[in-house]
């Protein structure tokens, strides 16, 4: 990223306002094909805008800081398009936010993580990473999976795949438990474990200087970041509204398909996370594929140890069941993922293949969301 940003801000600077105008216009309506394409088109540009302002701040941060940013900012969002959807859904809202966290673990842990691998080995041979660093995450992402979704589909205290309030109250604390504590190992106590690096020697992993990225450039002004982190804030708002006004016209395609409302839960995921899908392979082109594998894994965290929480708080007044246990197929998935991930992270490095597998994972994940 070159230090004289401000030159090349034009388009990033005005798209995210012009996205919120398109998203106050478009808010409450059912938009047709036309209103759609044009509504798409904000939400592509909002996306890009989004990617680059989160790079900015990055930059003057520095790493693991960035991706945690990045991570945080999408899904504290995320949390507030679930409780809306399940507030003022016209569908099953019972195993929204079980959908929802779910397609957001795949998206992450198979779909981002194996395009990454793959972008990151095709360009430098092979993907190298941290393998301590790394595996603390996918061993985080692992336990608060099984204690949020997979838990519940075993427990006998309430008929169905949901959790008493005791219980409920547990994951909850332990999310954020959880959550807490891989931060605090992340940019404090551990944090050299995630910055991108050079080497991986027999002695350990060596960390470069470079933690943002970023050979020759110097870090953006006070004031440059200050407005990319405003503008950051501002498109990922637009984001998430804009893919609300979407679900409309996603919800009319998927019925005129015949496909399984959970399809409308697996869009909207999709595109709430292609901000850091964006950053996460434009940077393991950089070979910062250790950036690609926080941002992953940091958001799939982020999904579970946030959302759980929030929707058990919003529970108290919203009505109907909250049903968090995952369904047999959906077990499978999840077990084959956790255990291609440990296999992937724990040599440090990885070949096209594994990321491959990974994208096989996830298209299987795709498929069968569609034609259970």
């Amino acid at each position: 990223m070159s230090a004289s940003t401000s030159g090349r801000l034009g388009w990033t600077v005005f798209t995210p306002p012009l996205a919120a105008v398109v998203l106050a216009i478009s808010w409450g309506t059912h938009p047709g094909p036309l209103a759609a394409s044009l509504i798409g088109v904000a939400l592509v540009g909002a996306v890009l805008a989004a990617v680059h302002h989160a790079e900015v701040v990055a930059h003057k941060v520095g790493e693991p800081f960035g991706s945690l940013l990045l991570a945080v900012a999408v899904t504290v969002i995320e949390v507030g398009l679930i409780v809306m959807l399940m507030v003022s859904g016209s569908g099953e809202t019972s195993t929204l936010a079980r959908d929802t966290v779910f397609a957001a673990v795949m998206i992450t842990v198979n779909g981002i993580v194996g395009l990454a691998l793959v972008v990151g080995a095709v360009r430098h041979h092979l993907a190298v990473f941290n393998p301590e660093g790394t595996g603390s995450a996918l061993a985080t992402v692992i336990t608060l999976a099984g204690l949020t979704l997979v838990v519940p589909t075993f427990t006998v205290s309430e008929s169905g795949p949901m959790l008493t309030g005791e219980q409920l109250t547990f994951a909850a604390l332990a999310s954020l438990v959880l959550y807490g504590s891989f931060v605090f190992t992340q940019t404090v106590r551990h944090r050299d474990f995630f910055l991108p690096g050079t080497t991986s020697t027999p002695g350990g992993w060596t960390a470069t200087n470079d933690a943002d990225g970023d050979d020759h450039a110097d870090p953006p002004s006070a004031s440059e970041t200050r407005r990319s982190l405003l503008l950051l804030v501002l498109s990922l708002v637009t984001v998430v509204g804009l893919a609300k006004v979407e679900s409309y016209s996603i919800e009319d395609a998927v019925d005129w398909f015949g496909f399984p409302h959970a399809v409308v839960g697996v869009v909207i995921a999709m595109l709430v996370l292609l901000p850091e899908t964006i950053a996460a392979v434009r940077a393991a082109a950089r070979e910062r594929v250790q950036i690609s594998l926080n941002l992953a894994y940091g958001s799939a965290m982020a999904s579970i140890g946030l959302t759980i929480p929030a929707i058990a708080v919003a529970s108290i007044w919203l009505e109907g069941e909250l049903a968090l246990g995952l369904e047999p197929l959906q077990l499978v998935l999840l077990a084959m993922s956790a255990t291609v991930g440990i296999l992937t992270v724990v040599p440090g490095r990885a070949k096209p293949l594994n990321g491959i597998v990974h994208l096989l994972l996830f298209a299987a994940f795709l498929l069968l969301t569609v034609a259970p």
